[in-house]
Parts: structure tokens; C-alpha cells; sequence
């Protein structure tokens, strides 16, 4: 009777057990208290939900502390799982979730410390779980970190792999034809990885003019790009030792850089000039294929408008203008410094002079003379002349190879640069002619249309006629930001180049100047020491002449027999 009206001697625990049972948090301590079978009502159950609530979210927390101070699964690992472990039982539930889940695939050593923890605490399965994700392995970083410069390093090494190489050498100059048609003839080597060319590896034979065919073929073909012009011409003194072996350098550093520009290297022209065994029959061919495309090779000219001349450009753009200064600035400190190393080729030139006219002095005086402890030595002395005028011809010509050819080669860059600016300013007037077509066309168009339907047929040609001028209209203007953009990594690569070649060029001339000047301190020495060489009698220098004094030798040896025999 007294369990039916409600006393328990229990003390209302089995209803307390009982409603944990229910619950998801305390399921473990309702399937340790399932011997109470018939406890209490639901009513009272019920009637004391909400305290019951709050024992359970205590005996939670007490339970994650007790199971990770006994069994902790990663308590060997270092530092970073006990900062990690507290974190649950000061702060909610889903929180701490997302800091484990940037180590959450990173834990796959931890797998057999997992095991042996759910083998010791069966009933905290899902709380070791998720505390065994929650700790980064200290192998993984060095791995992240090691993935992005796998990945950039292939990138780099394609592009520089898919760049062709060129390696090109003018070489053997000779004289070819009759007193009227004579001319140099070069031999062009070609070394190229370049899969365009038919071999690896040819020879063809140039002439000047065939150079400067393929500068103006590759300045039409690709307006905006500085191409590297071959030398001047010289009808005086063409002929010269020194003047074919300064033109061949020139011309052989020419080809280098526009088979080393990334946009010339592609051209078909460049590709005639270095493979083709029948050049003047390839280039008429080519010319006659393409007959209607004009000087211009139809860049500016195919659009049919008639640019005129007489128009005054006027930059406006700031970058372009202080260019333009810079370069007329170049052009003429350059010219200066040019006509500065002229002066001092001349002046070698004229101490080898000099120095020719000096040993024939000493050569004369050493003829003249009859005392051979002086004669020998002014005769030495005016072989160390024609040394050292050899050696002054020598260096002038490296320093016209060394500096002198960078500079002559720039200033004619910049004046490659001067026409890429000319064919920008072009490519604006046949925008701004395009322009004023396109407007007249308009007016055209808006006289018919006030005119009502009468001009229907003239009205429909008139707008396909403004439809075709607005379409030129905006090929010009793109052709011209193009250009403009192209132009300007042009001039930086220009600044680029100019740097690495003049650095070389300077560096070699002190190269060899150096040199010379050992080579002139050393001849001296060997002249003072060869001076110094003897105490007594001839000291210096004994001529072939005085060589075969040995022979007498003979008849001495041939006379003391003799004399033996008579006194015999």
C-alpha cells in the first residue's frame, strides 16, 4: 500500500534512474541501474525533470576528466594534446569541434594508441575518438610545406625548356667576283634546338646586302619590335683586314640577338635566311606569292585608308615622350664617346708608328756603329720596337672589337628604336584617319535618314559603309594599344641588354688592356735582364753570325795531329 501512494524506500531514486534512461547523455548509468524493474509512476518522473537535468550534465563532465586523466591516448605525443584535452570541460560542446578538425586527417599514427584506449574504456568509445583527431602530427608540416615548391619548380623549368636555342657564327670572309661586282661573302653556322629547322646543325653563305634584306623583312613583319640592325655601309676601305673583321663581329652579334628575341626567333624571314641553300630564288618566290601586301606587309596598309604625311604627331603619352628625350640624350652621349674611342685607336695606331720609325733609328745607328759591346744592344732594342709595335696594332684593333663595337651597335639600336616609334606613330594616324572616315561616313548616314524613305537603297549601303568603318575603326586603335604595350617591353628589354652588353664590353676592354700592358711590362724586363745577362765580354747579344766561330775548331784539332806525325 505505501508503494502505491508514492513512498519509495528508496528515496525516489529509481525514478531518477529510470528518466536517465530516456536520456541520450546518461545512457551508460541507465544500463547500470536496469535491476530496478517497477520503480516509480511517470508522474513523478515528470514532476522533477529539471533538476535531474543538471546532475546529468555534472556526472558528463566528471566523467571526460576522470577518462582522460586514466586513459590517455595522447599523452605520449608532446605538449599539444593536454593543451588540448581541458578545452572540453571549460567550453560547449561544439566549439572545441572545429580546432581538432584542421588535425583531423592528420592522425594516422596515433591508430594503434586509438585501439588500445577503446579496448580500456569501452564506454567513452566516441570521447577518445574525437580526443585522438584533436592532436597535428609533427610530421605533417614539413610535408604541407614541401607541396607548393614541387608544384612551381615544373612550371619553371617547361618554359625555359620550350625556348629554342640559337647558337649562330659568321666566319671566313673572303673576296668573291671581278673588279666591278667584288664583294665579302660570309660563311653563317647554325647550332639551333629549334624544331622548325630540318637539322640541328647547317652552314649557308651571306652577303652583306642578304643582312640587310632580314632587317628590313623583320621590321616590317613585326612593327614595334627593336630589331638589331646590321653595320653601315663603307665604300671606302671596305676591303680592309681590319674593317671585315669589325663588320663580321657586328654581324654575328646581330644575328645572336634577334635569333635570341623571343618573337624574331619565330619568323618565317629569319628561318629563310638561316636554312635556305637557294636564297635570292626563295626570297623571289616569297615576294612573288605575296604581291598585293605592299612595303608595309599589310600591318598598317591593309586596311586601305590613306594616311597622310603631313601631320604633326604629338605624344601623349608622358612615358613614351620621356623616352624619347632619353634616348636622343643617349644617342648623342654615345655618339661622343664613340668618336672619344676613335681618337684613342688613332693615337695607338700612331704610337706603332712611332715605334715602327724608332726601330729603324736604332737599327741604322746599330749598323754604324763599330764598338759590338753597343752595337748589339741598339740592335736588340730596335727588335723590341717592332714588338711593341706589333702589340700597340694589336690592341687598338681589340679595343674597336671589345667597346668600340658595343657602342656602334647601340647607336644604331637606338636608331632601330627611333623606327619602332615611327611605326607607333603610324599606327595613331591611321586610327585618327579611320576616325574621320567613320564621322564622315555618319554625317552621310544621318542626311539620308532626314531625307526619309526615298534613299532607302543609298540609306542600307551607307550603314553597312559605317559598320565597316566603325569595325576599321576599332582594329586601328587595338592595333595601336598593342603596339604601344609591346613597345613598352621593348624599351625595357632594351634597358636590360644594354646593361649586360656594355658591363661585358667594359670588362673585356680592361681585360685587355691589362694584358697588354703586362705583355709591354714583361718585354722591357726581358730586355733588362738579357742586358744584365753577362760579366765579361759581349754581355747582351750575339748574332747569328757569330755562331759558327766553333768551326775553326777543326783545322786545330787536324793541325796537332799533323805536328804529331812530323815529329814522328
Amino acid at each position: 500500500m505505501d508503494l502505491d501512494s508514492g513512498d519509495s524506500p528508496w528515496g525516489d531514486e529509481p525514478s531518477r534512474f529510470k528518466h536517465s534512461d530516456s536520456s541520450k547523455p546518461g545512457a551508460e548509468e541507465g544500463a547500470a541501474a536496469t535491476p530496478a524493474p517497477d520503480s516509480s509512476p511517470a508522474v513523478q518522473t515528470s514532476g522533477r525533470r529539471g533538476p535531474r537535468g543538471t546532475r546529468k550534465i555534472n556526472a558528463q563532465a566528471t566523467k571526460l576528466e576522470s577518462i582522460d586523466d586514466s586513459v590517455d591516448p595522447l599523452g605520449p605525443l608532446g605538449e599539444a594534446p593536454v593543451e588540448d584535452t581541458p578545452t572540453p570541460a571549460d567550453e560547449a560542446p561544439a566549439p572545441p569541434q572545429k580546432e581538432p578538425f584542421a588535425g583531423r586527417g592528420a592522425r594516422p599514427l596515433s591508430s594503434p594508441s586509438q585501439a588500445s584506449g577503446v579496448e580500456a574504456a569501452d564506454s567513452a568509445n566516441l570521447e577518445e575518438e574525437s580526443a585522438v583527431f584533436r592532436g597535428p602530427p609533427p610530421v605533417q608540416p614539413p610535408v604541407q610545406a614541401d607541396g607548393p615548391k614541387r608544384q612551381t619548380q615544373p612550371s619553371m623549368s617547361v618554359e625555359q625548356a620550350a625556348k629554342p636555342t640559337f647558337h649562330i657564327y659568321v666566319g671566313d670572309p673572303h673576296k668573291v667576283g671581278d673588279l666591278t661586282s667584288s664583294h665579302i661573302v660570309y660563311q653563317v653556322s647554325t647550332k639551333t634546338t629549334s624544331k622548325a629547322y630540318r637539322q640541328p646543325e647547317f652552314t649557308v653563305s651571306r652577303r652583306y646586302r642578304d643582312f640587310l634584306w632580314l632587317y628590313n623583312s623583320l621590321h616590317s613583319n613585326n612593327p614595334g619590335v627593336v630589331v638589331a640592325p646590321p653595320p653601315e655601309k663603307q665604300a671606302v676601305g671596305r676591303f680592309d683586314t681590319n674593317f671585315v673583321e669589325s663588320r663580321r663581329a657586328a654581324l654575328e652579334r646581330m644575328l645572336n640577338k634577334i635569333a635570341g628575341h623571343p618573337i624574331l626567333q619565330h619568323d618565317g624571314d629569319l628561318k629563310i635566311f638561316l636554312e635556305s641553300e637557294a636564297f635570292t630564288v626563295d626570297v623571289k618566290n616569297k615576294e612573288n606569292r605575296e604581291p598585293d601586301i605592299g612595303p608595309s606587309k599589310g600591318m598598317l596598309s591593309s586596311f586601305g585608308i590613306s594616311v597622310g604625311g603631313g601631320t604633326k604627331f604629338v605624344e601623349h603619352d608622358d612615358w613614351f615622350h620621356d623616352r624619347k628625350v632619353y634616348l636622343d640624350a643617349l644617342e648623342n652621349q654615345l655618339k661622343a664617346l664613340l668618336k672619344s674611342m676613335d681618337t684613342v685607336v688613332i693615337q695607338r695606331k700612331g704610337l706603332s708608328e712611332a715605334a715602327s720609325d724608332f726601330s729603324s733609328s736604332l737599327h741604322a745607328l746599330s749598323a754604324v756603329e763599330l764598338s759590338p759591346a753597343l752595337s748589339y744592344p741598339l740592335e736588340g732594342l730596335s727588335e723590341l720596337q717592332l714588338r711593341i709595335r706589333e702589340l700597340y696594332d694589336r690592341q687598338a684593333q681589340q679595343d674597336v672589337l671589345t667597346l668600340g663595337i658595343t657602342i656602334d651597335e647601340y647607336i644604331r639600336l637606338i636608331g632601330s628604336v627611333k623606327l619602332a616609334f615611327t611605326q607607333r606613330q603610324k599606327a595613331f594616324h591611321t586610327w585618327h584617319a579611320a576616325e574621320s572616315d567613320l564621322q564622315k561616313r555618319k554625317n552621310n548616314q544621318d542626311k539620308l535618314l532626314r531625307q526619309g524613305k526615298t534613299q532607302q537603297d543609298r540609306l542600307n549601303q551607307v550603314n553597312a559603309d559605317v559598320a565597316d568603318a566603325e569595325r576599321k575603326v576599332h582594329q586601328t586603335r587595338l592595333l595601336f594599344e598593342d603596339m604601344g604595350r609591346l613597345m613598352r617591353n621593348e624599351l625595357q628589354r632594351f634597358e636590360k641588354e644594354k646593361v649586360e652588353d656594355f658591363k661585358s664590353g667594359v670588362e673585356t676592354f680592361l681585360e685587355s688592356a691589362v694584358e697588354a700592358q703586362k705583355e709591354l711590362i714583361e718585354l722591357w724586363e726581358t730586355f733588362l735582364l738579357r742586358l744584365d745577362a753577362g760579366e765579361e765580354g759581349l754581355p747582351y747579344y750575339v748574332p747569328p753570325e757569330v755562331s759558327d766561330a766553333p768551326a775553326p775548331a777543326e783545322p786545330t784539332e787536324e793541325s796537332g795531329l799533323l805536328a804529331a806525325e812530323d815529329d814522328a
